[in-house]
């Protein structure tokens, strides 16, 4: 590993400062300060829409060992506003790997940053909260950066999801691969058709793109759909018009209450068309029904989260990345509670009682993180083929 870094700060809006050093672009950033406790998968971790805002710390304590590669991406490049590391390697061993993580960062002029505590830092946030912060290795005074964070009006203030839907609308052909079968470099940017047909699907599905991650539309042509991805702030009018068989409202960054317009789509589809929600999708889902969402002190974040299916009772270990639920006592019992949270609790799923709806908190397209929540496309597919 170089020992030859330029030194970097994050500071942090309640005035703590970390010192390392700089492995990525040599600029500054602000986003609000996450930690996230996969212990791989930076790469789509990195390149998810859902992160939009965020600063994103690894709990785990080596990063970049292997490398990064053009298969894994979970969007058209990166979207952390920073990334933070205990240990960063540049020196990857991973046949499938085409580029250091270093490499991949400096080419989009993202900033990150290795050689702090990173479990001081996981602590700290778990104790106060996740807060707003600042990285830098252009700026070496930690009163400045103070300064600088303190002004920023924080990301529940943004609407980040117009900065990371597609321009305009597109199918998307691809299926899952599999790693023998050596496939082709994904599309990387969104736009366009690309990957493997699959023959005659059944039933057409329209995406809004509030930050959908690649593998969610994998998972949604492996099931046998056809998909169309439209723009987050495409009228409902326009996608009845198209008349899908059923609707998905994908995940995304931000707090849901600042992204109105899909709120307000959200409420017109409902009862017209079938609707899968996960995870930004699911809270809008809840707010159009009319109840509530709430933030949660230092989110969810990782690979490693268990959640019970109600129905069956069975416990599944989850991909995570959210920071605000859904509160479901707040809709007036007209959807049904159908995953927990087993942590702490909170709400995972729900059902509506009587319109053809369902969402999810967790990511059951997992990339990164397990797969034991895959059966949700099963899931949905069977409903609609039902309705």
């Amino acid at each position: 590993m170089k020992t030859n870094r330029t030194k970097a700060l994050l500071v942090l809006s309640d005035g703590t400062v970390f010192e390392g050093r700089s492995f990525g672009a040599d600029l500054e950033t602000i986003g609000e300060v996450v930690f996230n406790t996969s212990m791989t998968g930076y790469q789509e971790i990195i390149t998810d829409p859902s992160y939009k805002g965020q600063i994103v710390a690894m709990t785990y304590s080596q990063i970049g060992n292997y490398g990064v590669n053009p298969e894994d991406i979970e969007s058209r490049g990166p979207n952390v506003e920073g990334f933070i590391a205990r240990e960063f390697f540049d020196f990857p061993s991973n046949w499938r790997s085409h580029k250091s993580l270093e490499q991949y960062l400096k080419e989009n002029n993202k900033v990150a940053i290795d050689g702090i505590d990173t479990r001081a830092l996981t602590r700290h946030l778990r104790d106060n909260g996740v807060q707003m912060g600042i990285i830098s290795s252009t700026d070496s005074d930690p009163e400045s950066l103070l300064a600088k964070v303190r002004n920023h009006p924080g990301i529940s203030a943004l609407d980040l999801v117009k900065e990371v839907t597609a321009k305009e609308a597109f199918r998307w052909t691809e299926p899952l691969w599999k790693l023998e079968e050596h496939p082709p470099i994904p599309p990387l940017v969104r736009g366009g058709e690309g990957g493997v047909v699959t023959p005659h699907p059944s039933l057409s599905l329209v995406v809004y793109d509030f930050g959908v991650k690649m593998n969610i539309l994998r998972h949604l042509v492996n099931a046998g759909f056809e998909v169309t991805v439209v723009p987050a702030q495409t009228p409902a009018e326009e996608v009845l018009n198209m008349a899908p068989h059923g609707i998905v409202l994908s995940n995304g960054p931000g707090d849901p209450q600042t992204v109105t317009y899909a709120i307000d789509a959200a409420k017109k589809l409902l009862g017209k068309k079938p609707i899968l929600g996960i995870c930004l999708g699911h809270q809008i889902l809840g707010l159009a029904l009319g109840g509530r969402t709430y933030k949660l002190k230092f989110g969810h974040h990782g690979g490693n989260h268990p959640v019970m299916d109600l129905s069956t009772r069975k416990v599944e270990i989850t991909s995570q990345n959210h920071n605000y639920c859904v509160d479901i006592k707040s809709l007036g019992g007209q959807v049904e509670l159908t995953h927990k949270n087993l942590y702490d609790g909170t709400e995972e799923g729900m059902k509506h009682k009587e319109l053809p709806v369902i969402s999810f908190q967790h990511h059951p397209e997992a990339g990164p993180g397990p797969n034991d929540s895959g059966y949700i496309f099963k899931r949905f597919r069977e409903m609609l083929e039902t309705w």
